[in-house]
Parts: structure tokens; sequence; C-alpha cells
């Protein structure tokens, strides 16, 4: 009679792990709470300061989730946030916002279909790609923004991709709402999000059992071009303006979240969920370092230790 009462307690202690993400972000919140709360913490700007200042590394988070789930990674998208950045703002000087948007499209699915053909058809590791795809990125932004930020002038263009809210609520958090809640159903409801598991949790037995294994590869790479792409045009929508400097470091924080969210390393295992939650994590504990004065350096200090602890414990067996 008492087995009713007690298992669930049993299973959430028994995968501690899988839950740690939700655990450790209630944990924090309530530190920076007790101890932050003369400095504003729990003032209503500053949590939806947090959800603005996170949105664009949870959408991005998002499509990582897949790449890692499939047994890669992509450490291009950061800079290629950037470059979305500047190809929108030009492109809406040129041909208005809708110019601009398929511009910051075009963008990342030429990036992503470059990675996933250089990774599944030439043979070269994901890591490799995609690192030499950071530097290529984030030069052509220099190069074609000349060092300088390139304005937009279109307020309807700023209000839809970041700069807008509905009441007190950014549309930032409705971004990142529809696409965490797109990626989730997409990931556990979906044939391809079965695939994509399925070929990280081992790609010999998923080519055997039938799977094109290198498309799926091929798709979660060109999939996070355009999630790094549409967090580009976010970002150019908030601060209406592209940099090449947007963007940057921004693949530290985007992995951290998906692997602190429940996603591993080596493939097979991924929840969008806790990907969100992980992005919120961060955001959360970048927000508590700036209001205890801390210096830029020691919170990416901070952020160097998060991830880290993620991948001790992602290798970590229940």
């Amino acid at each position: 009679m008492a087995k009713p009462a007690t298992a669930p307690a049993g299973a959430f202690f028994a995968n501690w792990r899988q839950n740690i993400i939700y655990i450790g972000f209630a944990v924090i919140f309530v530190v920076f709470a007790l101890t932050l709360n003369d400095k504003g913490f729990l003032n209503p700007n500053n949590l939806l300061n947090i959800v603005r200042q996170t949105a664009m590394i949870a959408v991005m988070a998002v499509a990582m989730t897949f790449v890692l789930s499939a047994g890669e990674i992509d450490l291009s998208v950061g800079a290629v946030a950037g470059l979305a950045t500047v190809t929108v703002a030009m492109a809406i000087a040129v041909a208005g916002p809708l110019g601009g948007i398929l511009a910051g499209l075009a963008t990342g699915l030429a990036v992503g279909m470059f990675n996933g053909w250089l990774t599944t058809k030439i043979g070269i590791p994901s890591f490799l790609t995609t690192l030499a795809m950071m530097g290529i990125a984030k030069g052509v932004a220099m190069w074609v923004s000349d060092t300088a930020a390139v304005p937009i002038l279109s307020p309807g263009y700023s209000w839809v991709f970041g700069g807008g809210s509905v009441g007190p609520i950014p549309v930032l958090l409705f971004w990142m709402a529809i696409l965490g809640g797109i990626g989730h159903v997409a990931l556990r409801r979906s044939g391809f999000g079965r695939r994509v598991l399925a070929t990280g949790g081992g790609e010999t037995a998923a080519r055997y059992s039938g799977i094109d294994t290198a498309a799926i590869k091929f798709r979660v790479l060109v999939l996070s071009s355009c999630a790094a792409s549409l967090a580009g045009m976010l970002y150019a929508g908030r601060l209406q303006s592209g940099r090449f400097q947007l963007g940057e470091g921004d693949e530290l924080s985007v992995i951290a979240a998906a692997v602190l969210g429940g996603t591993s390393l080596f493939g097979g295992k991924g929840t969008v969920i806790g990907t969100i939650v992980g992005a919120l994590m961060i955001g959360l504990i970048n927000n508590g370092l700036i209001l205890m004065g801390l210096e830029f350096s020691q919170q990416l200090i901070a952020r160097g230790g998060i991830i880290i602890l993620a991948v001790a414990l992602s290798q970590k067996k229940a």
C-alpha cells in the first residue's frame, strides 16, 4: 500500500541526475532572491531582462539539442548569429523588412548546408568544420560591414524580432516559448526526432535499421545554422543594428545550456525542455553575478566552470 506514495519520490531520487537542472535552478533562484533582494533581483523588470538576455541563447540551444543528440557539435552558432545581424541590416536598407528576413534565413540555410556537406559528404568531423566556419562567418561579417555597426531603421521589424512587448511581456519570450514547444514535440513525438536520437545512440545500429544517418546529420546541422541566424535576427531587432560582435562567444553558453539540461555530449539523449531551463539558468547566474558587482572576466570564469560541471555530470553513470 505504501509503494504508490513513495514510488514517485524514489524514482525522482533514483534519477536525480536527470533532474539536477531543475533542482539547481530552484536553489540558485532562492539563493539570489535571499541575498540580492535589496539590489532588485526580484523586481519584475529584472526578471524580464533575464528572459530578454537569454532568449537568443535558448533559440540556438534548442537546435543544438538536436545536433548533440545526433552525435555532432556546432561551434559556429555565435559567429553565424553575428553574420546574420549584418546581412539582415544590410538587406533591410536595400529591400525593406521582408528582404531582411529572407536574407537572414538564407544566411543560415547556406552556412548550414555547407557545414552539413563538409561533414557528411567530405567526411570532416563537425567539430573541425564548424570551428573553421566560426572564423569564416566572423571574417565575412567584418569584411562586408567594414567592422562598423549597420543601423536598422525599420520599427516594424525591430518590434517583431526582439524589440517589442505585449503589455509587460517581451516578444522574445513568445519566440522562446514557441520554438521550445516546437522543438520538444519534434524531438519527442516525431519520427525525425526518433531518428536523431537513434543516430546519436548508435550510428551503425541506426544504419542497419534503415536510417539514413548522413541525411539526419546534414539536417541537424542545417537546423542549427538556421536557428543561429534566427537568433541573429532577434539580436538585430532588439538592438536595432547589425554588428559582427553580436553572438560572439555564445557557442559556449549554447552548448552549456543543452548539456546542463540533460542532453548528452556523446549523442542519443536530449531534452528540449531541460535545454530551455539550462539557458534560463545561465541567464540567471549571469544576472546574479552582475548584481553582485563581478567583472565580465569573472563571469566568463563562472561559465567555464558550469561547462566543466555539466560535462562531468554527463559522463557519470547512474
